[in-house]
């Protein structure tokens, strides 16, 4: 029953050692622990303050390349249409030099071919002029072959010139 009921010169002795060990403690070790957590309370501030900063910093990038990323898609968004109108003009300039470079050659074709009609033309009426004169030449010698059909035929010509 000894261990159940402590004695009162334990108790004395256990009490003014433990009192003594406090006052050693808190003159000694009590400062240096409470520096040691207030230096470990301001470090984790500072890591908390930092871990803010550096969290708003990643939300400013993540914003910052999403507007990038927009700028971008614009500009790529601006350049093929640009690219799409300056398809649409060269392929609208190419067909307009098309038409005009066919209707040149149409208009050509046409000049070439009123040109060679002119001149079978021409061909024909000189061909018809000869053959006209040869005629006339065979059949003027056969009739005037003769004196006396000479003078009667040039007195007609001569009155038929006379009347008109």
């Amino acid at each position: 029953m000894e261990l159940l009921t402590p004695s009162p010169g334990l108790v004395f002795w256990t009490s003014l050692s433990f009192i003594i060990l406090l006052v050693v403690l808190r003159k000694y070790a009590w400062p240096s622990i409470l520096r040691a957590l207030k230096v470990r309370e301001e470090t984790i501030s500072f890591a908390l303050e930092d871990a803010r900063k550096a969290k708003e910093e990643v939300e400013m990038m993540e914003q910052k390349k999403k507007r990038i990323l927009e700028d971008a898609r614009g500009e790529r968004d601006a350049i093929l249409k640009e690219a799409r109108e300056l398809k649409e003009q060269i392929v609208d300039e190419a067909r307009e030099t098309a038409r005009e470079e066919s209707r040149k050659m149409l208009d050509k074709a046409n000049k070439d071919i009123e040109k060679q009609k002119q001149e079978a033309l021409q061909e024909i009426r000189d061909t018809i002029g000869r053959l006209s004169l040869e005629i006339a030449e065979k059949v003027l010698k056969e009739e005037l072959s003769d004196r006396e059909r000479q003078k009667k035929v040039i007195n007609s010509y001569l009155n038929e010139m006379n009347l008109n």
